[in-house]
């Protein structure tokens, strides 16, 4: 006699009858203390994941946002991009290489200018610095500082008038105020019969600015062009700085200028002339989110527990199932979708939530300040006093598909568990 057949699913379990029972399971359970405590640790798991999503979001925002602050007052000071000459002299014609690099589409200005190293002396306090030749009226197509300034303190660096402008914090250093003088000490020197003899020059100081970043603060010193050719002896400017429409392109703008100049030119963008502070944020960076990341681990394979006690729970109703015809492959897919469900849920109220915080930062933190009656970044310490914040979509998108991914994959093989049970075995104590 032959056996029976099995009764197919019946309408009500047709497909996608694995998403209705997965979305069933991953509900809050509709009696039984089992079901419930089930149903609590599939939603601590979905909450884990969330939490996990939303700080890799708010931390990458932050990170983002301190960036963008400390570049753009770093390149309120410096250009995009700057050209020079291999060996340190004036370049060899200004004119034609002002006209090559304005033929490049995302030139949007170009300055000349001369920077040298050299001591800044007042009395007995002498500090290093950084001195910069430049033509005020150039230089604000280039730099935003020298724009703010070009009209006020920068308008007072006439040709032959020997004066000088100081970061605030380099004014601070030396005890000076504007009308003090200043001695300037540049390398080499002039040989005389006594020995070489340092070069030396007086100059007024005409005001003092403030960059916002202590390096350039505390180290740099604007005089007029034709002043540092004098002072330097030189026949002209040493460095074409350039403003680009997108500093993003910086290295590619300077990758296309190096095949086009001539040879013996140097071509160097932003980002390599302050190359450890680029490399160091880029690193902290990934390491953060590496970092981070794990905790998102951790929250989506906590579904694995959660998924083999559903298993362990379930065993009746997967064999039930089984006899009425579902195959294992069906079995395997209704637990796939729960943990998919919880990883979709999560990943979703996470990046919802770090968004929310992450566009919100400015008001969330200082009330948390007031509440707490701190503050976080002490204006008198940081250059920053408020806590910046910048969402990229190129952060969000990632660590959205990532989180799905660690949790899918840490359905599989409590699915495949599932897919394995033996119906009879299962049904032997019901």
């Amino acid at each position: 006699m032959d056996a029976p057949r099995p009764t197919p699913p019946s309408p009500a379990l047709a497909w996608p009858y694995e998403l209705q029972i997965g979305w069933r399971y991953t509900r809050a359970g509709r009696g039984g203390r089992r079901n419930g405590f089930i149903s609590f640790i599939s939603g601590v798991s979905i909450l884990g994941i969330a939490l996990g999503v939303a700080a890799l979001i708010i931390v990458l925002s932050v990170m983002n946002g301190f960036q963008k602050e400390v570049r753009d007052r770093m390149l309120g000071v410096i250009p995009h991009v700057e050209v020079f000459s291999a060996d340190g002299l004036a370049l060899p014609d200004w004119a034609a290489l002002q006209q090559a690099v304005r033929a490049h589409p995302q030139v949007r200005g170009v300055a000349p200018a001369i920077a040298t190293q050299v001591l800044v002396a007042r009395g007995e306090t002498m500090r290093g610095a950084l001195v910069r030749g430049i033509v005020p009226a150039e230089e604000a197509t280039v730099t935003d500082l020298a724009a703010r300034l070009r009209d006020t303190t920068l308008a007072r660096l006439q040709p032959g008038a020997w004066q000088i402008v100081l970061g605030v914090e380099l004014a601070r250093t030396l005890g000076v105020q504007t009308g003090d003088k200043v001695t300037l000490v540049t390398p080499g020197g002039q040989v005389t019969p006594a020995g070489i003899v340092p070069r030396l020059k007086s100059f007024t100081v005409a005001g003092v600015f403030e960059a916002g970043h202590f390096e350039y603060d505390s180290a740099l010193a604007l005089i007029h062009l034709e002043d540092a050719q004098r002072l330097l002896r030189l026949e002209g400017p040493t460095t074409a700085q350039l403003r680009l429409a997108d500093l993003h392109q910086a290295r590619a703008v300077a990758a296309d200028l190096v095949g086009t100049l001539p040879p013996g030119l140097v071509v160097r963008d932003w980002t390599r002339t302050n190359r450890t502070w680029y490399d160091a944020v880029q690193i902290e960076k990934r390491m953060m989110g590496i970092i981070l990341t794990l905790i998102v681990a951790v929250a989506a394979f906590n579904l694995v527990s959660t998924l083999v006690m559903t298993v362990t729970d379930k065993q009746a109703d997967i064999a039930i199932l089984r006899t009425i015809g579902a195959s294992p492959r069906s079995i395997m897919a209704i637990f796939v979708v729960q943990g998919a469900l919880a990883g979709i849920l999560g990943t979703l109220s996470g990046v919802g939530l770090g968004l929310l915080v992450a566009f919100n930062v400015d008001v969330i933190v200082p009330a948390i300040e007031r509440l707490l009656g701190v503050s976080f970044l002490p204006g008198s310490i940081y250059l920053i006093s408020n806590m910046p914040s910048q969402p990229l979509a190129s952060d969000v998108v990632p660590i959205a598909l990532v989180s799905l991914a660690l949790a899918f994959a840490a359905t599989l093989y409590p699915s495949w568990r599932a897919s394995r049970v033996n119906p009879a075995q299962a049904l032997r104590h019901e």
